[in-house]
């Protein structure tokens, strides 16, 4: 059995438009209860010694949703950057935005870089946002540029492996990650992580995202310290 924390913890923070729903409320209504949510994770893995949280606020696919919810979330996201950066330096925490930056407007991209360059010498947690982040992008992303560095003569293709390949994805030289959340009572992970998450334990929770507090972290975590995570391994070797 594990008894050590996670060193990597990965959250899909979901259920935050059912919430709203549920107490009468517009979805964006839910989008803006979440935001304690996110405050209360960071206080627990900086608590705990959580090397790495990364929390999945916008999908690629989130931009279909309609235009009005998408515009309230870009707003909240640089609401949320303005008014959290601070409050995450002085507590030495290490922010990074992972995903393609580059559909975003020239305001928030600022805000995003200004904040990781704040940030950038904190090493109590480092906190990923992924916002307009795919796995397959990802995934898509780190081939290109792997591509591109064969075709220019910097590598050869027979030297690229998995530890090769993982260093050009949005998390490389991280920790692996050990936990994956999903909030709300779905059981998928919805093109998140798809390269990291190979080894990954999956906890599945339908408490909605607003709801989750520190109390439903720790309940994720205590049921993550109860597997035993054997790596192909059989589980005679790994007790051993």
């Amino acid at each position: 059995m594990s008894d050590t924390l996670p060193k990597h913890v990965a959250i899909i923070m979901d259920g935050n438009g059912r919430w709203a729903k549920r107490k009468g409320k517009i979805r964006t209504f839910g989008h803006k209860a979440g935001v304690e949510s996110v405050r209360a994770s960071v206080r627990y893995a900086r608590q705990k010694g959580i090397g790495v949280l990364t929390l999945f606020a916008f999908s690629s696919e989130n931009w279909n949703r309609p235009a009005e919810e998408v515009g309230v979330l870009m707003d909240l996201f640089k609401l949320v950057l303005g008014n959290e950066v601070k409050r995450l330096h002085k507590n030495n925490v290490r922010l990074k935005v992972i995903g393609d930056t580059s559909r975003f407007d020239a305001k928030l991209v600022e805000k995003i870089r200004a904040a990781e360059a704040l940030t950038a010498q904190n090493d109590a947690l480092t906190l990923n946002i992924a916002a307009n982040y795919g796995g397959r992008w990802d995934i898509v992303n780190a081939a290109q540029t792997l591509a591109n560095e064969v075709a220019e003569g910097r590598l050869k293709a027979q030297d690229i492996d998995e530890q090769c390949f993982g260093q050009h994805t949005s998390l490389a030289s991280l920790p692996e990650l050990d936990l994956l959340i999903r909030t709300g009572g779905e059981q998928r992970i919805s093109n998140f992580l798809l390269w990291q998450c190979a080894y990954a334990e999956l906890y599945f929770t339908d408490t909605l995202w607003p709801d989750f507090d520190e109390e439903a972290f720790a309940r994720a975590v205590e049921n993550f310290s109860e597997r035993q995570r054997r790596f192909g391994m059989t589980g005679e070797q790994v007790a051993s």
